[in-house]
């Protein structure tokens, strides 16, 4: 039964978004991104620089974090962590640069989905004190995770009062533990929302200063930053300038929509380190 309702939600739904407004988090909402990311992600080459017209209307940034990271990933085997349960997505795990690699899904708690039998392991954890041993992995994936790292994670993650914290600047335990994790020329890839820094308390935005100190705490041997935008239209290309200024719509802190429609943030960095 629940095969057959999820098949109908994800064959109506997407139509049912588009005839009801197009409103961030309403019905069909989840169907229309995961439709979105699967024919962005299925495309050959995903050009950061130059995104049609209209890319990502009025979604959230997961329609370019997606992309950007399977554009970036090499395609040959090798050992994958996933740091926050990110790619814990049957559509996503199954494509062909992720199905090649033996992927760890490390996270705080169990979900209401795993994929075991598609070979993937499961760790629960704080991403501050991993359990792996050093230089493990080949790629650790850590996308809009570790603005969550220290704050209120009873919010939506786990139970665990011990998880109902205010850490800044937890982020950067988590980051040395990637690097101790990575094997000598290992990268991470990961992105965080970007602009006017706020605390929201289940997560907070990071500015400019918070990504340097993140990028120095990482210490890589070579470092590329991408930046992407959400306006009224969609998702662009950016820079640290342009979206110095950029906030969050929380969902969870209101439910009036601004103008532009933006489903969550309105700016990402995704950046990808080399030890």
């Amino acid at each position: 039964m629940k095969g057959l309702l999820r098949w109908f939600y994800a064959a109506i739904g997407p139509t049912i978004f588009r005839l009801t407004g197009m409103r961030p988090w309403s019905f069909g909402y989840a169907a229309y991104k995961r439709k979105r990311i699967t024919e962005s992600i299925s495309l050959k080459g995903f050009d950061s620089k130059s995104l049609p017209p209209g890319y990502g209307f009025r979604l959230d940034e997961r329609i370019v974090e997606y992309p950007w990271l399977l554009a970036r990933l090499p395609s040959h085997p090798g050992t994958l962590l996933d740091a926050g349960s990110i790619l814990n997505y049957e559509f996503l795990l199954k494509h062909p640069t992720l199905a090649a690699k033996r992927i760890f899904i490390s996270t705080l708690a169990p979900e209401a989905e795993s994929f075991s039998r598609l070979g993937v392991s499961y760790v629960y954890e704080d991403l501050r004190d991993s359990c792996f041993r050093d230089g493990t992995f080949d790629w650790v994936v850590s996308l809009s995770t570790v603005e969550h790292i220290g704050m209120d994670n009873t919010m939506l993650y786990t139970a665990d009062p011990a998880k109902r914290e205010s850490d800044k600047l937890a982020y950067l335990q988590a980051t040395t533990e990637f690097r101790r994790l990575l094997k000598a020329g290992g990268t991470l890839y990961l992105s965080v929302p970007f602009g006017k820094h706020r605390d929201h308390g289940w997560f907070q935005i990071f500015d400019a200063a918070m990504v340097d100190r993140l990028i120095e705490t990482f210490g890589p041997t070579h470092v590329t930053e991408m930046h992407f935008r959400y306006s009224e239209s969609g998702w662009g290309p950016s820079d640290r300038g342009a979206s110095r200024d950029c906030t969050c719509f929380d969902i969870h802190e209101r439910k009036n929509y601004d103008a532009d429609f933006a489903a969550a943030s309105r700016a990402v960095v995704c950046l990808e380190l080399v030890k």
